[in-house]
């Protein structure tokens, strides 16, 4: 049976509390790295920027149309600007001018119908972009939201790793003064079992939070002081005191 000193022994109460405070500071950081809004918010986002991208393609794909519309008119105008100087120019025989009266007659037709075209265009393209821009606005938005989270968060996470560095620091300049052999096998129970030391006050194991059975009290009451005895439940080194008793 590995022994300390008693005294040595009630040390690692100290270090225990010093190790249970850098754990806490750990489950603070895990909680706030994992705070639900950030996946909320980003996945507000994912939709958010979605719809905005299928908006722009939206706009593009009617702006492309816009310029087919206006281009188709502007070839029909062209040609009837050509056939009324031919027509207003009088030469040609007067089967061939009425002919031409007749295309530029038509050629009127198709542009009209060619502009409802390129209104109805215009007017869809309008209202795409409304859309757009108000799809920008929700994703300006979300973002704003995200990045005002991520500042609070961060900050937060800042003051916890100040915290755990100091802490951190004491830990080594406290453990550095332990009995080696008595730390190493709390470092050991430490890992293995997640705390290293608790006390057994008036037969309550502290690292468990169970009363012993009298046979494990019985056991441990007959080790001797530096004994380092262990909790039969939770595994940790369990530090005596004649006061605890």
């Amino acid at each position: 049976m590995a022994k300390a000193a008693p005294a040595e022994q009630l040390k690692l109460l100290e270090l225990q509390g010093l190790d249970a405070r850098l754990k806490s500071l750990s489950n603070r950081r895990r909680t706030i790295e994992s705070d639900p809004r950030i996946s909320d918010l980003q996945a507000a986002l994912s939709v958010a920027n979605g719809e905005l991208g299928a908006a722009k393609v939206a706009v593009h794909d009617a702006e492309t149309e816009l310029k087919r519309a206006e281009a188709d008119v502007e070839q029909v105008a062209s040609r009837i600007e050509r056939d009324e100087a031919r027509l207003n120019s009088g030469t040609g025989l007067s089967k061939d001018l009425v002919a031409l009266q007749s295309d530029i007659a038509s050629l009127n037709k198709r542009r009209s119908a060619l502009e409802d075209v390129e209104l109805e265009v215009m007017e869809r393209l309008e209202g795409l972009r409304e859309r757009q821009e108000a799809q920008q606005k929700i994703v300006d938005d979300v973002q704003g939201s995200f990045g005002g989270i991520r500042a609070e968060l961060d900050a937060a996470l800042a003051e916890i790793a100040a915290e755990a560095a100091e802490v951190g620091a004491k830990r080594s300049e406290f453990a550095a003064g332990l009995d080696a052999g008595l730390l190493a096998i709390y470092e050991k129970t430490l890992a293995k079992r997640g705390v290293g030391a608790a006390r057994l006050f008036h037969g309550k194991s502290e690292g468990s939070g169970m009363q012993l059975s009298p046979g494990d009290l019985a056991e441990i009451k007959a080790a001797a002081e530096d004994d380092v005895v262990f909790c039969p439940d939770s595994g940790c080194i369990l530090v005596r005191s004649a006061e605890w008793a």
